[in-house]
């Protein structure tokens, strides 16, 4: 009983299910709604024409009425003939009464002579020649209305029409199951197309339900489509932007593992050859033994940056909320990471050229963004010709600050400008390798100047120098 219930439950909270019901309710009502309206009011309206006829001929009856004398005590065949036609005609009674509401005419000749007494007999008397009265008496109709003489323009009697309403009654019952059986095809159809667009919705549903669990088991090549409404076409072609991003994570996952194991089997490979040579030769002089430990430690030193390059990565790619922000002087900032590469540059003769503008204030995380900064001026210093120059520039406006790190080095071809920022990605292996660079400086400094809202462009020629400006907001927003 619990399971029955609890699919029962689970049945109920279907978008199927529930579209379609959604759908029979806003059908279906209004045509029932609509069916009562229709049937009332044509039963209103058959009625109220009917009244409005005999009214006509009570009209034709009153003035027979005063014409003739007919309630000064003279006879009419004329009246006679007439009251017992329409009373014939319409199934009912016509009562004729003076103003002593003494009844003078009885079409079934059963109240002749007596006093008729009646709120709507003396609501005519007393209302008016303009008045006329209707009250339902079960399957009959009474209407009531005076006898106005129009030389002493005063009510001198009244006509009591009791007619039959059996016969509109059947009409009526006849239109209404005409329109009953119409209205009930065209719920029918509103059934069967709510039945089916529920269907199409559900199934529509479904489509992107499976291609999910494609995706989940590792189909990463798996395309929705779908046609039809605006929503679903927007859906499927926001699914497979999803799926092609996923897709595209993953094969960079697996390009960056593959990249990792390799930029760590090189230096691995080469400490085994050094250390192998080792091992196998005896008695060799010590000045070898410290050339080859020396290559060794290079080659470990080599891990380690690689290593810590791949754990900053890490950091860099968690969410924003372990941004540590502070308010700090980003020229003050430049001034120590500089300090810091002088000694560098001194080597090869390379000149570093420090240019601020303006005092620059700004919410950043010190760590990250010198990380940034610290990479491109570095690799401005190491992708450089000897003797050659470095210019780095500080400016800010009213809501961003910019950094300028201009040199005269080798450049960057133009062709490859776009893939600088992917990780380890190297213009020259070579040379990079001389320089002990891993192919991650520039994905790092791009991930922290994205943390911080901010943007990074290149600009480069081979052989001229390379560009890189770097906006960052000078208030940090979350």
């Amino acid at each position: 009983m619990k399971n029955v219930w609890n699919n029962l439950l689970y049945n109920l909270k279907s978008m199927r299910v529930q579209v379609f019901g959604i759908l029979l309710c806003v059908g279906l009502i209004p045509i029932v709604f609509l069916f009562s309206v229709i049937t009332n009011t044509y039963d209103t309206q058959m009625v109220s024409q009917r009244t409005d006829e005999l009214y006509s001929y009570g009209t034709v009856i009153s003035n027979l009425v005063v014409s003739s004398g007919y309630l000064s005590g003279h006879n009419s065949a004329e009246l006679d003939s007439e009251t017992e036609e329409i009373a014939n005609i319409y199934q009912g009674r016509i009562i004729i009464v003076d103003k002593d509401l003494k009844i003078l005419k009885d079409t079934y000749g059963l109240e002749e002579g007596k006093t008729l007494i009646s709120t709507e007999v003396v609501k005519c008397f007393s209302g008016g020649s303009g008045k006329r009265y209707v009250n339902s008496l079960g399957d009959y109709r009474q209407l009531t209305m005076p006898i106005t003489d129009p030389q002493l323009n005063e009510v001198c009697g009244v006509i009591v029409i009791s007619y039959s309403t059996k016969n509109l009654g059947l009409v009526t019952h006849e239109v209404s199951n005409r329109i009953l059986f119409l209205l009930l095809g065209i719920a029918l159809i509103i059934v069967i197309l709510s039945f089916i667009f529920s269907l199409f919705i559900a199934s529509s549903l479904n489509k992107v339900t499976e291609s999910i669990n494609d995706i989940s088991k590792g189909d990463m090549d798996t395309k929705l489509e779908m046609h039809g409404y605006t929503e679903l076409v927007k859906i499927s072609e926001s699914f497979n932007q999803m799926t092609e991003v996923i897709r595209k994570q993953e094969n960079s996952r697996q390009e960056f593992v593959s990249n990792v194991s390799h930029e760590l089997k090189t230096p691995l490979a080469s400490m085994k050859v050094l250390s192998d040579s080792l091992l196998s030769q005896e008695g060799m002089p010590e000045e070898i033994y410290r050339e080859f430990l020396g290559d060794i430690t290079t080659e470990i030193e080599r891990m380690t940056q690689i290593i810590n390059d791949l754990l900053s990565m890490v950091k860099m790619d968690k969410n924003s909320a372990n941004m540590q922000v502070a308010n700090i002087s980003i020229n003050e900032l430049l001034e120590q990471l500089l300090k810091r590469l002088r000694p560098i540059a001194a080597k090869r003769n390379i000149e570093l050229v420090f240019e601020s503008y303006r005092p620059v204030m700004a919410d950043v995380d010190e760590v990250k963004i010198s990380i940034a900064l610290n990479n491109i001026i570095e690799n401005a210093i190491k992708y450089n010709y000897d003797d050659g120059w470095v210019r780095v520039t500080l400016n800010a406006d009213h809501k961003f600050f910019f950094v300028t790190i201009q040199d005269s080095g080798v450049g960057i071809p133009e062709d490859v400008q776009d893939n600088v920022f992917e990780r380890f990605y190297r213009v020259d292996k070579a040379r990079s390798r001389e320089t002990g660079g891993t192919g991650l400086g520039l994905s790092l400094t791009r991930n922290a100047v994205l943390l911080h809202r901010g943007s990074i462009k290149l600009y480069s020629k081979e052989k001229e120098g390379t560009t890189f400006t770097v906006r960052i907001p000078l208030n940090y927003i979350p």
